[in-house]
């Protein structure tokens, strides 16, 4: 039985979609994989896996990176020097979950727009991009140099963006000069959502970045995907991160599976996401807005108890989900989770409920 980093045995890991596990045809592909050294350009797996992205994404070129926070990280060094802004929503996964990042290894701040269920506007942004008057210096403020929006917004819980919305935001920025980049790590599941493809969402973008460890289960990786130009500066910037692989086929043959066979099954995670929505709902003590659940990703309140003790609680039955705040949790449906378990950890959640004294 699968364990927590605390050791403690887990029969229902929700989490993440991040935790899933490898399919017995994905690790065959592997097992399979041709390669080479990546550094030197050598390895053909990982060169199919960047070509297919880019087609995919509707891009020039891609380059395959370790992890979504340096893909993401890659494209802000690549259109950034020291002291710019970059504009984003305030709960952006770039802002808030990646260790600070576009600071350490940009020297850029972040602007946090407020957003509506992580959707700003193009108004917010011409409103952000400051035009100081003639008297005052404009030396004084850093430049707004990109834009960086997210879809699926993994902090307001699996929202896709309108596609005019995205399009409107993107078409603005770069009129008003700036670079734009797209944190399409579930880039994926708005696909799902809604049949538009994934080149349209990126469309009016220099560079997406899509991640292949959450909705499409493989073990790790993502792609960055742009202008040729840009991926050769991409892959500078991916060197000097400590991003060079060397024979990386064996993931990238995984990676490339999960692409091309595990997209069409993402509407099975959103309708158990729907399903643990509507059974929490039900539960006395959580507080769920149900009609929110657009995609995978299911976020919600605990008013009834403490979140971090309703994880403790759910973690004694075998299941672990991530508690986000005191009073705030996340569960996520993926490759590894089945009807079956979806009905198991609502059980837990009203055991656990349940003991909570009146």
């Amino acid at each position: 039985m699968p364990q927590t980093a605390a050791g403690r045995p887990v029969r229902i890991d929700l989490r993440s979609d991040t935790v899933s596990l490898p399919t017995p045809e994905m690790r065959a592909a592997m097992a399979a994989a041709e390669v080479g050294d990546d550094v030197y350009g050598d390895d053909p797996s990982v060169r199919r896996l960047e070509e297919r992205a880019a087609e995919v994404l509707g891009k020039d070129a891609a380059v395959f990176t370790p992890t979504g926070t340096m893909s993401n990280q890659i494209a802000i060094r690549c259109q950034t020097e020291p002291g710019d802004l970059i504009l984003a929503e305030r709960r952006a996964h770039a802002y808030l979950v990646e260790s600070g990042g576009p600071a350490a290894l940009s020297g850029a701040t972040i602007l946090g727009l407020e957003g509506e269920r992580g959707v700003f506007s193009a108004e917010q942004v011409r409103a952000a991009v400051r035009t100081p008057h003639p008297m005052v210096p404009e030396a004084c403020y850093p430049v707004a140099r990109l834009l960086a929006a997210e879809n699926t917004h993994n902090g307001a819980g699996g929202a896709v963006w309108p596609l005019e919305v995205l399009q409107d935001v993107a078409d603005t920025a770069r009129g008003l000069g700036l670079g734009t980049h797209l944190d399409g790590a579930r880039l994926w599941h708005a696909t799902a959502a809604t049949g538009i493809p994934e080149s349209r969402y990126a469309e009016g973008f220099d560079t997406v970045s899509v991640c292949f460890s959450k909705a499409l289960g493989a073990p790790m990786g993502s792609c960055l995907a742009g202008p040729a130009p840009l991926m050769r500066r991409a892959r500078r910037f991916r060197q000097l991160f400590g991003g060079g692989f060397r024979q990386a086929g064996i993931v990238a043959a995984g990676a490339l599976h999960a692409l091309d066979n595990h997209r069409e099954r993402l509407p099975e995670d959103h309708r158990r996401a729907r399903r643990l929505a509507a059974g929490l709902n039900e539960l006395s003590g959580i507080a769920v807005e149900v009609d929110g659940v657009e995609t995978n990703i299911v976020r919600f309140r605990t008013p009834g108890m403490n979140a971090f003790r309703l994880a403790e609680g759910l973690l004694d039955r075998g299941v672990a989900v991530l508690p986000a705040t005191p009073d705030a949790m996340r569960v996520i449906p993926h490759l590894g989770i089945s009807d079956e378990d979806v009905e198991e950890a609502l059980g837990a959640f009203a055991e656990v409920l349940s003991a909570v004294p009146a």
